[in-house]
């Protein structure tokens, strides 16, 4: 019985058994997804025309269907219950995405920091690199001033004659 003790607890490559637990077991990137598939329902007018014709017919009914057909009387007891539970339960979801999208608006602020600071200091480097060529350039003899330089030095080698023979 020892040796499969062991034999069982000696790998660290080998995965724990889970334990049983009486805690239910989520996913919380799926009851994230879920819950901002919600919030955006919740904030459409398909959901505002659904709600209230929802309200207005529970409300018509009650109201005027026979007495031993209704099934909340006045004052509207039971829809004032479940109106009160869908907010309790839409409130912490709505809040959960708003949470989830600050996360990612968060993260998107930080890639977005870092990719100008990348194109910030590529600027400067190209700044320098283009400032240099500029310094170079200055020290380099171009076309027009070789021709230049030419045509001065080709006159004063015409005028030198003329100057040895006087």
């Amino acid at each position: 019985m020892a040796r499969s003790l062991t034999t069982r607890n000696s790998g660290l490559d080998t995965p724990r058994e889970s334990r049983r637990s009486l805690r239910p077991n989520y996913d919380p990137e799926v009851f994230g997804r879920l819950s901002e598939r919600f919030a955006r329902f919740l904030g459409t007018a398909r959901f505002l025309v659904y709600m209230t014709v929802f309200v207005l017919s529970w409300v018509i009914w009650n109201s005027l269907a026979p007495r031993n057909l209704r099934f909340d009387d006045y004052p509207f007891i039971f829809l004032t219950l479940i109106l009160s539970l869908q907010a309790s339960y839409a409130a912490p979801l709505i809040l959960l995405a708003q949470n989830r999208q600050a996360d990612r608006d968060r993260i998107s602020l930080n890639e977005d920091r870092a990719q100008n600071s990348r194109s910030i200091a590529d600027t400067e480097y190209l700044t320098r690199e283009l400032a240099s060529l500029r310094i170079a350039l200055g020290d380099v003899a171009t076309r027009d001033f070789m021709r230049s330089e030419l045509e001065d030095f080709l006159k004063d080698l015409r005028a030198k004659p003329e100057s040895d023979s006087k």
